[in-house]
């Protein structure tokens, strides 16, 4: 519920109700839709260990700025006019950093990292001069900003900086944001933040990765459309090739939304350190659409190189996508149900033993037995779920 003083929205979202999100989100995460287009043409065109690199460390960038607004939409009302003009203006940001991925390890890095800077340094200080310097919050909020300007540091030399050197001063700038949270962001002089005192609200943020993973679906959808449209002409195998793109994307679908994205709502609310989960939970959605992301590729492989024989660098997406997703959504029903679905560990296990022989078969081939087992471990989970609800219910 967005709060109101004088008939005006205020700055800081109303605790009384539960938060809802809001257009002004909506309308911020189609950037972010634009951002996973531009990192899975990136993979599709750099199908290599060092392209795999770049892309992970981009990927890491274009979830923080995204991450930590959605945690600003948490604290903040995105429908007051100071809050709206911080979200607009980073979604510009994000979609000039959007436009520069392709040429991120090339002659537009220093626009990537400088807009990436932006983007953390800029919102982070916005939060910190509309909260005041008087609330519970704004120590926080320091020691945030204090470590953005450190990453920032890095982001920006790693922009200046060419070939392998790039690449290490992006990657410590991404762990200087992903683990400073971790440590309870303390900083020198600074001091240190407890978990405790980040109040969420977890439904919002539930809401949030949700939505986000729909738009990371999306695009493996779009990829396999656009795809499939790029054939002359459209043969059989053509239309079983967009079937198993489908399939897979349903499957994920399946996965996720059918038996346990309901249950992250009240898991958040209920726990008993709420920010701790609440970061927790944002921390396994990196994976999970990561694991999208790269099955995107897959699809369009599937699509596109069906015919082709499985070479080790087609084996990447098509296997390694399938994993990383599974491994995510594994993590993430750890952190809302409290243990491992062993649905999931056997998917893992379906795609180990099938690495050992994909090497001798076509794209095709290996993307089709990738979509039975990722239909396998949904339908297994849905089961198991259901049976488990039953005799709850009795």
């Amino acid at each position: 519920m967005l709060s109101k003083k004088n008939g005006l929205p205020t700055t800081l979202r109303s605790r009384n109700e539960a938060a809802r999100v809001s257009n002004e989100e909506l309308f911020f995460d189609l950037v972010y839709a634009f951002s996973v287009t531009q990192l899975s043409h990136y993979l599709l065109d750099h199908l290599s260990l060092l392209g795999a690199l770049q892309t992970l460390v981009m990927w890491f960038a274009v979830w923080l700025g995204w991450q930590y607004t959605a945690w600003a939409t948490n604290w903040f009302n995105p429908g007051s006019l100071r809050i709206r003009g911080m979200l607009f203006g980073v979604m510009l940001l994000a979609m000039v950093m959007a436009s520069a991925l392709p040429g991120a390890f090339a002659e537009r890095g220093l626009v990537f990292a400088s807009c990436f800077a932006a983007i953390q340094v800029g919102r982070t200080f916005c939060m910190l001069i509309a909260v005041g310097s008087k609330s519970p919050l704004a120590p926080n909020f320091r020691r945030l900003l204090a470590w953005n300007c450190v990453a920032a540091v890095f982001w920006i030399a790693g922009g200046l900086s060419e070939g392998p050197w790039r690449l290490g001063f992006w990657f410590v700038g991404v762990l200087c944001e992903y683990v400073a949270p971790m440590v309870g962001l303390v900083f020198p002089g600074l001091g240190r933040s407890s978990t405790a005192e980040w109040t969420i609200d977890g439904g919002h943020l539930a809401e949030r990765c949700q939505l986000f993973v729909i738009v990371a679906l999306g695009e493996s959808i779009l990829a396999s459309g656009i795809a499939f449209g790029h054939h002359a002409e459209w043969h059989l195998v053509d239309v079983y090739a967009l079937l198993v793109g489908f399939a897979g994307s349903l499957a994920m679908w399946w996965m996720y939304f059918d038996t346990s994205a309901k249950e992250a709502t009240h898991a958040i609310e209920h726990a008993k350190d709420p920010g701790r989960m609440g970061a927790n939970y944002h921390y396994t959605h990196v994976i999970l659409v990561a694991g999208i992301i790269v099955c995107a590729v897959a699809d369009e492989l599937v699509i596109g190189e069906g015919s082709h024989h499985a070479e080790l660098k087609y084996l990447g997406p098509l296997l390694g996508g399938p994993a990383i997703y599974l491994f995510g959504n594994a993590l993430f029903k750890r952190v809302v149900r409290g243990f491992l679905p062993q649905s999931h560990l056997y998917g893992l296990i379906a795609l180990a033993v099938l690495a050992a022989f994909a090497s001798h078969l076509t794209v095709l081939v290996v993307g089709t037995l990738t979509t039975v087992v990722m239909i396998a471990v949904a339908a297994l989970e849905a089961v198991v779920r259901r049976r488990a609800w039953a005799a709850e219910a009795h």
